[in-house]
């Protein structure tokens, strides 16, 4: 399991460690790091080069000395400083020593940007807010511009450290080295994208157990998944119900059906107007007519996918006394003081646009700021709340980490995807996980079922579902 820290709880563990070592060691680890980083990149250090943009915290100080063993080793290195006066003293008196050069910060340094082979953001460090400066974006454009690999240094400049949240000018980099931890920022977008690929240098920070942030692996999805026993029949392994579609959302129930088919319980009951089409499509389905409360016995319950105006059904499922997932139309006709007065565990599954509207706020405050729209929905409704997109957050109303997932791939925007997510994970509910392990794992598989039946091209929400079988067998395997 990945985990990410607040920049407090990174700086506690920080001054800790610094507390036993000699002055300088933790630095001097971070900066071998970095270098070693930016050596792999270059494939061939001599003669290559190499520009650092170094501002006044630590970061700059990692940049210097990393560019100082790159000098070393015969790398042209010249340091941009964009605070002269505040620049760090032994980290430049390291670099001059090593042959490296310090350009100035004007037009001229456009020059050596647009000739480097690789640049080093030291900028501004984790505990940045508010976006570059006009000098500093202005250096970040030049060399977002240029042919040369860009390296962050802990966290892309611009960014913010603790919410992902990205307020104005910030760096786009390659590859972010970050030290003991990975931030919050580097998992959860719009920051992330700004990250590139991400590498973890170990500096020997002793952090607490409960992270900020959790982002579950394939070792922690197999343990999680649900396995038949040699007793199990299909009621011990659960029973899933699915209340979605309509006359003219049909197809919602069919791909709602067809996710909780393939995510681990016994059964499947359907109760809505939309029966003749799953039976067509999953014979092995169980039809109702007489609404959710006579359907017979389930462990689970969906509602929304494709409901339409159906209210009456939202309002029926609220009341069961079992795990219930609401998506979709749901989350727009539930009641929420009905959703916050249920004893069984609730799991909301919105994407951002139905995040704004639960929230009462635009969508691109819920697109800007992520992190904290999970929490306050998981808090305001007292219930594990999936918050879809390109990064999948799941939060608790109990507070503790917030899971993030990343498994999936652009081409999972599309009709239907989120119903098939809906049954899969309402499935890993009746099969007796948590609303907080059945989303997240249920976000994972899901992920993977995208990447899989996508390979590069489009797929429609029918081929997500056939690769989740595919899915679940890799991440057993």
């Amino acid at each position: 399991m990945r985990t990410a820290y607040s920049v407090e709880t990174v700086r506690t563990a920080e001054r800790a460690l610094m507390a036993r070592l000699p002055e300088g060691a933790l630095m001097q680890r971070a900066a071998a790091g970095l270098a070693a980083a930016c050596a792999q990149l270059l494939g061939r250090v001599y003669g290559s080069r190499v520009v650092l943009l170094v501002g006044s915290g630590d970061n700059g100080g990692d940049a210097l000395y990393a560019g100082a063993r790159l000098a070393r080793r015969g790398a042209g290195v010249a340091a941009v400083l964009l605070s002269p006066e505040r620049t760090h003293q032994g980290g430049l008196a390291a670099l001059r020593r090593a042959g490296g050069t310090v350009a100035d910060p004007s037009d001229a340094a456009g020059e050596v940007i647009r000739a480097a082979d690789l640049v080093v953001d030291g900028i501004v460090g984790i505990g940045g807010r508010g976006g570059l400066r006009s000098d500093a974006a202005r250096l970040a454009a030049l060399a977002g511009a240029s042919r040369a690999v860009v390296v962050a240094v802990d966290l892309p400049s611009g960014v913010e450290a603790d919410s992902g949240e990205v307020r104005g000018d910030a760096v786009r980099a390659d590859l972010t080295v970050t030290f003991g931890t990975h931030k919050p920022a580097l998992l959860i977008d719009p920051a992330r994208e700004y990250a590139g690929s991400v590498r973890l240098v170990d500096i020997g920070l002793e952090l607490p157990e409960e992270a900020e942030l959790e982002a579950l692996q394939h070792a922690d999805v197999a343990a999680l998944l649900p396995v038949p026993r040699a007793e199990s029949d299909k009621y011990r392994r659960g029973v899933v119900g699915i209340a979605a579609g309509s006359a003219r959302y049909p197809g919602a129930a069919v791909l709602a059906v067809s996710g909780a088919l393939r995510g681990g319980a016994g059964a499947v009951r359907y109760v809505g107007p939309a029966g003749s089409a799953v039976i067509a499509r999953f014979p092995e389905t169980l039809i109702s007519d007489r609404g959710p409360a006579k359907a017979g016995r389930v462990q689970a319950w969906v509602v929304g996918p494709g409901a339409g105006d159906d209210a009456a059904t939202v309002a029926e499922v609220l009341e069961a006394d079992v795990p219930v997932l609401v998506d979709a139309d749901g989350l727009r006709l539930a009641d929420p003081d009905a959703v916050r007065a249920r004893t069984a565990p609730t799991l909301m599954t919105p994407h951002a646009g139905e995040a704004a509207a639960l929230l009462g706020v635009a969508r691109e405050e819920v697109e800007g700021a992520r992190l904290a729209a999970v929490r306050e929905l998981a808090s305001r409704y007292r219930a594990a709340v999936l918050l879809k997109g390109s990064t999948t957050l799941v939060a608790d109303p109990d507070g503790g980490p917030v899971r993030v997932n990343a498994t999936g791939t652009p081409w999972l925007a599309t009709a239907g995807s989120g119903d098939v997510l809906s049954g899969l994970s309402g499935s890993l509910l009746a099969a007796g996980l948590s609303a907080r392990d059945a989303a997240s794992v249920a976000a994972y598989l899901h992920g993977l079922a995208g990447r899989y039946a996508a390979d590069g091209a489009p797929a429609g929400a029918h081929d997500v579902a056939d690769a989740i079988p595919g899915a679940w067998r890799d991440v057993r395997g």
